[in-house]
């Protein structure tokens, strides 16, 4: 017995250790990403460019990231995780040089497609841990990675806007490619791979159910997965909708420019940093998966409405509490319940398929806030994007059976 305990521990560092080296390489890509997305819309207006093509340029990035997150899930079925993250982390940093040295409006939309072509490796992300997790555990192992991520998000804007302060507007864009040319030495020498490569047979497998795959999303969408695909993507297209267009909200009611945005972007992500590693797990284990989700949904819609509402900083933090502890109680669950739902040997394809489906919203929200914004004024976007995401509720109705239920209840009485 002693051996047996002895042997489980080892495996337990050992399945630790590999999840470490992958958050570290995955709060280094996230750094890189916001160092210079609060700076976007402000490179795009000096360069004469409308809210709406702000909004296209968030759009690219997503474009670009639901074209290839499907590709990249194959390829990591067939090939193995590890080679498709690092070829994601090497065309981040071929798109951080892009942007530090776009002098045109297409140079910054080129960037944006390099940068989400490599961004497609969310997918595989998310299936390394839950290759590596045991499934009891899935839902705080994706949480803790969306934590370290957070933290990237808090760090990076703040390094932004201190770079461009310190030495122009190149700086956080050559930054940000050196940190992602760091990180690739470090995953090629310490990330290990969590999933043996495919037969050949189960390659062909792979590619013949690839696209029916992508259909049922659509002409079945209450089945389990896609029902989770759905609810994924629409939560995450509008929370992304409003990046185009938020920092021109502050900038209107309040004195934010691109100076100091990246602070405020620097809460969201410490707050879904907090949240994620320090409440998630108590949560799951009060209210289980599917109550969590519904949860998120709720909170996140009332943060996106109250934005419409910002006139002073008092409404900005609690738009920017309720935001970012919405999406961490959302989507982490919700993933979670869909790596549980699928098979093994496709995970990594249904984690690229769920990535694709977000990033479609991801193209379409911004785009279309930006052009509502333009038209209707500052705070109809956010007004409908929280009406949709708490209409979202409705999907929800069958999760239940494969969530984690409450274990709280469970604990005997002291």
């Amino acid at each position: 017995m002693t051996g047996g305990r002895g042997t489980a521990r080892a495996g337990s560092r050992y399945l630790k250790g590999r999840l470490t080296v992958l958050m570290i390489t995955a709060f280094v890509d996230m750094l890189g990403l916001v160092m210079v997305l609060p700076l976007l819309p402000f490179y795009a207006t000096k360069l004469g460019g409308s809210a709406t093509i702000v909004g296209g340029l968030i759009a690219a990035f997503s474009l670009a990231q639901l074209v290839s997150a499907p590709l990249w899930g194959s390829f990591s079925d067939r090939y193995g995780r590890r080679p498709a993250l690092l070829s994601g982390l090497i065309l981040s940093a071929v798109a951080y040089v892009i942007f530090a040295y776009a002098g045109t409006i297409w140079m910054l939309f080129f960037s944006r497609l390099v940068q989400g072509a490599g961004g497609g490796t969310i997918g595989v992300v998310q299936a390394y841990v839950a290759d590596v997790s045991d499934p009891k555990d899935r839902a705080k192992s994706l949480g803790w990675l969306s934590a370290v991520t957070s933290l990237g998000a808090v760090i990076g804007p703040a390094i932004g806007s201190a770079l461009v302060q310190l030495w122009g507007r190149h700086a956080p864009g050559i930054a940000a490619a050196a940190f992602s040319l760091l990180v690739t030495l470090f995953a090629w020498e310490f990330l290990r791979e969590s999933n043996e490569p495919a037969t050949t047979d189960e390659h062909a497998a792979v590619e013949h159910v690839e696209g029916s795959v992508m259909w049922s999303v659509i002409a079945h969408p209450r089945d389990p997965a896609p029902r989770l695909i759905w609810i994924y993507t629409i939560a995450i297209g509008a929370f992304y909708g409003m990046a185009p267009t938020l920092p021109l909200v502050l900038q209107k009611y309040l004195p934010i420019t691109e100076a100091n945005v990246g602070y405020f972007v620097m809460y969201l992500g410490g707050m879904g940093f907090v949240v994620r590693s320090f409440i998630l797990g108590r949560m799951i284990e009060w209210l289980g998966e599917a109550n969590l989700a519904r949860l998120g949904l709720l909170v996140l819609g009332l943060g996106l409405a109250l934005v419409a509402s910002i006139r002073s900083y008092t409404m900005v933090i609690v738009s920017f509490t309720l935001m970012p502890v919405g999406t961490a109680f959302l989507f982490p669950s919700v993933t979670a319940m869909l790596s549980r739902v699928v098979p093994k040997a496709r995970r990594g394809l249904y984690m690229g398929v769920q990535q694709t489906f977000g990033g479609v919203s991801k193209v379409a929200f911004p785009i279309a806030t930006g052009i509502a914004m333009d038209r209707l004024g500052m705070g109809a976007p956010f007004i409908v994007a929280g009406l949709l995401v708490a209409a979202t509720l409705l999907f929800t109705s069958s999760i239940d059976e494969h969530a984690l239920p409450p274990v709280r209840s469970a604990k005997p009485a002291r």
